[in-house]
């Protein structure tokens, strides 16, 4: 059977125009302004602590502070239902979190942990909220701003931006700390927030009318509703549980790999400039090819093929513990480990975004999103106390087999050969 030139060249047009084009510009930037706050409180905040003898366990414990991330659906109808007197319905907000994530992060470095460390802990806990609270516009005005068939490009885009801001917090920063003052660093790395302010007073809405909620009733109750009505109770349920677990074992095995590195013999000028770099490099090829592998295979299948990436990344930091402070190895163990997190991540949100419902984009995907994070929140607050107890290479070992029962809820959730295209 003949095909058709023109049907072929229409499909390689359309392949093309999902690639280039302003749509995924814009994901770039919502990336890199979502990731910049989390990656401070995950790699810079532990580090500076590690530095200021501040214990494994203390440290560990903080992953508490990113407890706005797990319940930022509970004020999310808010952020749905009110329009700011200024920029749009999503603009507004989005440069209200900006401003505010700029300056909590640019005083953080004035305080002296081993004097203060309450008032770090509440510190860091606003910039957590203010991140959380960013995220949930950032999150609607992307699934807002993308059709359908660019939601696996577009958020992995999206995704390789976040991690490339870990670049700024991870390595800039550990590397500016072995030069300057701490509070030089943090005032400098906040500075980098202007990309998020610049992109938000550059771009238009989404939407040009937007119709939210009437009532905040509206905003609580419907995009629940809409959610559970759509299949019923029970697969809503295994979802929310898939969710949570599909990058447990994952996000587990690098809540604590500044300290991890530090305590193995590598130095912070190694750190920041062999292991992040590493890191973002793989994380960015990882989740781009992820992206377009997603143009073409279905997104149930790229569930279970990245997800099995993502679990035998894993060994490589337990053979690094191993190992020690060899700096190729550390380059080679964080570019596996970061190519399985960017796979796992392109396809885990991609999904989360073809499960929203568009028209309550802001409260379903905060809801999503919350629960992916709350295996960095909370377990990741005991991992210090695991570590303490069992050694690094077991702590590694835990995390592959935590890992396991996500991919199993593949089965339920998302079918090899049944998928949603």
């Amino acid at each position: 059977m003949a095909v058709d030139p023109h049907l072929n060249r229409a499909r390689q047009e359309s392949f093309k125009e999902a690639i280039l084009n302003r749509r995924m510009l814009i994901c770039l930037f919502t990336g890199f302004t979502s990731g910049l706050p989390l990656y401070v409180l995950f790699q810079l905040v532990p580090g500076w602590l590690r530095v200021e003898g501040i214990g494994l366990a203390e440290i560990g414990f903080f992953a508490l502070v990113q407890f706005p991330y797990t319940w930022k659906f509970l004020w999310s109808p808010v952020m749905d239902r009110f329009t700011l007197p200024f920029l749009g319905h999503r603009r507004g907000w989005m440069l209200v979190t900006q401003v505010l994530l700029l300056g909590s992060m640019g005083i953080m470095g004035f305080i002296k942990p081993d004097l203060n460390l309450w008032t770090v802990a509440y510190l860091s806990a606003a910039v957590a909220f203010f991140s959380a609270s960013q995220d949930i516009v950032l999150d609607a005005y992307r699934r807002e701003l993308l059709p359908d068939v660019e939601l696996g490009l577009g958020n992995s885009i999206h995704v390789q931006a976040y991690r490339l801001s870990g670049l700024v917090p991870g390595a800039l920063g550990l590397i500016l700390a072995d030069h300057f003052e701490w509070h030089v660093v943090f005032i400098i790395i906040a500075l980098f927030m202007l990309v998020g302010i610049v992109m938000t007073l550059v771009i238009d809405e989404a939407i040009d009318e937007p119709t939210p909620p009437k009532t905040i009733r509206d905003a609580v109750i419907e995009p629940f509703k809409d959610f559970i009505g759509r299949s019923g109770l029970g697969p809503a349920m295994l979802v929310l549980a898939f969710l949570f677990l599909y990058k447990l074992g994952d996000n587990m095995a690098t809540a604590l790999q500044t300290p991890f590195f530090i305590d193995i013999g590598f130095t912070l000028t190694q750190i920041g400039a062999i292991a992040k770099t590493a890191g973002l490099i793989a994380a960015i090829i990882g989740g781009l090819v992820g992206g377009i592998v997603m143009i073409k295979v279905p997104i149930n299948r790229a569930l279970w093929l990245f997800g099995v990436v993502q679990i035998v990344s894993i060994l490589g930091f337990a053979a690094l513990s191993k190992i020690g402070a060899n700096p190729w190895m550390l380059g080679v163990a964080v570019a596996f480990e970061y190519l399985g997190v960017g796979l796992g991540s392109a396809a885990l949100i991609a999904f989360m975004a073809r499960t929203t419902n568009p028209a309550f984009a802001a409260t379903q995907l905060a809801l999503f999103t919350a629960l992916a994070s709350v295996p960095r929140v909370f377990a990741n607050s005991v991992t210090g106390v695991i570590v303490e107890r069992v050694g690094w290479t077991e702590f590694f070992l835990i995390c592959m087999v935590l890992a396991v029962p996500g991919m199993l809820l593949l089965f339920k959730v998302a079918p090899w050969n049944e998928d949603v295209v």
